[in-house]
């Protein structure tokens, strides 16, 4: 017993030795000082949960290849942003879900008390909407420059409380202008008082600022509050920017005011409870869609509320639905409300080998404003990552009216509103990797179906598209 016990210390004392903290981006170890000692020879003596926190380096974590079904959660480490019981591969937008198995392509660093996290996606790429019908609606070509970058805090507050701290950055106004980026049959929010039409507005240089507390009851239950000024509302799936299905795709969804444009609210309350699988949300926020002003913050008026049911079944799967009641989210449109319903499926898998996984998600986005608005969104998109080689897709279908595409020729085009599908794919590759940071060139192409009152207007079968540079965190291994 005596052999057993001095074999166990050695064990610990290398384990110790070699314990590490993250650095940002270099990843460099330092060794990390521990001045608990074991009582005697005896075991008892030890800290086990310490022991194992110490020895595990989030730098090279490969949450490609980890059990995060089995994940230990120990002080000291990142976790959920919302949980102490959850995984961080499980955050989402807001307060969002994604399944467990989903990959994480960012930087970490530790202190004594706090955790910290960095991600985001800058694209440098020409496109071109609608190339094949030249000076008709929507014909237009941009080099542009999509964006955003996310940083996360966070800390243990006693046993069984968590803080977070986060903020998103766009710098999209800067480099595309208050028009944004040129993208077919895409409609909503302004810009010099009229509605930007087959274009993606801009984002609000601060995306989100908000800080929130999570009380652990028991292993099962938290109790979460979350505020934002900007931040976002319980409604809707994890939105585009951050979902693993779009992870190459530079592009907005053109179902994006019908599914998760509410990410971006300049006032914004929830509050969650978690109950094993589930979690149930509610939120009050603003309405109003932010103003042209994208340096600014809009006014918080919280008239405006939603609810949220969140199911993570099994490691690989994450399901929502929400109902959102949102008073006049588009001032050009005469006050008028919008009840919005959604619904969405995401999956992620991982693949065997290095850096190999599957992302898809299902989303379904319907607004309602009376009996002459009811139209409906869905999205079905997925992400297939091979190494330093990535495939994705997008098949999107939307209902939009004339008011909506600024089309005046109503006589000619004979109904108010119709159907719009795109269908979209992409291929890009790693060419270089620096500081855990990477570098990739990718090519993508869109074709759109319309009905044939739309074509004197967008031409015949529209094609849309682009080429592109992207820099992004690389993916965290173990």
């Amino acid at each position: 017993m005596k052999n057993h016990n001095l074999k166990m210390l050695a064990l610990a004392g290398i384990m110790t030795a070699f314990s590490p903290v993250l650095a940002q981006h270099e990843h460099h170890q330092e060794p990390k000082k521990d001045t608990a000692k074991p009582a005697g020879h005896d075991m008892k003596g030890m800290d086990h949960n310490r022991m194992k926190a110490d020895t595990v380096d989030h730098s090279k974590m490969d949450h490609s290849q980890m059990d995060h079904g089995n994940m230990k959660h120990d002080a000291g480490h990142m976790t959920h942003s919302f949980s102490l019981s959850l995984p961080m591969t499980r955050n989402g937008s807001g307060t969002g879900w994604q399944p467990d198995a989903t990959p994480m392509y960012a930087y970490m660093k530790h202190s004594n008390k706090w955790n910290y996290m960095l991600h985001g996606s800058v694209f440098l790429r020409y496109t071109a909407q609608n190339f094949n019908n030249d000076g008709l609606k929507g014909s237009k070509s941009k080099i542009s420059v999509p964006n955003w970058f996310m940083g996360m805090a966070q800390r243990q507050v006693g046993k069984n409380g968590l803080l977070n701290v986060r903020a998103m950055v766009s710098l999209d106004r800067l480099f595309d202008g208050g028009a944004g980026y040129p993208l077919l049959f895409q409609s909503g929010e302004t810009w010099k008082g009229e509605p930007l039409i087959d274009k993606q507005h801009p984002h609000d240089l601060i995306s989100e600022l908000s800080i929130a507390y999570t009380q652990r009851l028991n292993e099962n239950i938290d109790l979460t509050l979350y505020a934002g000024y900007p931040g976002e509302p319980a409604l809707g799936p994890t939105a585009f920017m951050h979902r693993m299905s779009a992870f190459n795709n530079p592009d907005a969804v053109l179902g994006h005011h019908w599914q998760d444009a509410t990410h971006i609210t300049f006032g914004v309350v929830t509050a969650g409870i978690r109950l094993w699988k589930f979690k149930l949300e509610g939120s009050s926020f603003t309405g109003r869609e932010p103003n042209e002003n994208r340096f600014d913050f809009d006014k918080p008026r919280f008239d405006s509320y939603s609810y949220r049911l969140l199911f993570n079944p099994s490691t690989n799967w994450a399901l929502q639905v929400s109902r959102g009641f949102i008073k006049n989210p588009e001032p050009l449109h005469g006050g008028e409300n919008v009840d919005r319903t959604t619904a969405s499926v995401q999956h992620s898998a991982n693949l065997s080998g290095k850096n190999k996984w599957i992302s898809t998600s299902a989303v379904w986005g319907l607004n309602e404003a009376g009996g002459h608005h009811k139209e409906h969104a869905i999205l079905l998109e997925s992400n297939l990552q091979l190494d330093k080689w990535a495939v994705y897709g997008r098949y999107e279908r939307v209902e939009k009216s004339i008011n909506e595409l600024g089309i005046t020729r109503y006589d000619d085009i004979g109904k108010d509103k119709f159907p719009v599908s795109l269908f979209s794919l992409g291929l890009n590759r790693q060419i270089t990797s620096f500081q855990n940071t990477l570098l990739q060139a990718g090519a993508q192409m869109g074709i759109y179906s319309i009905e044939n009152s739309l074509k004197s207007v967008y031409g015949d079968t529209p094609l849309s598209g682009q080429v592109y540079l992207r820099i992004t965190p690389g993916l965290m291994r173990m």
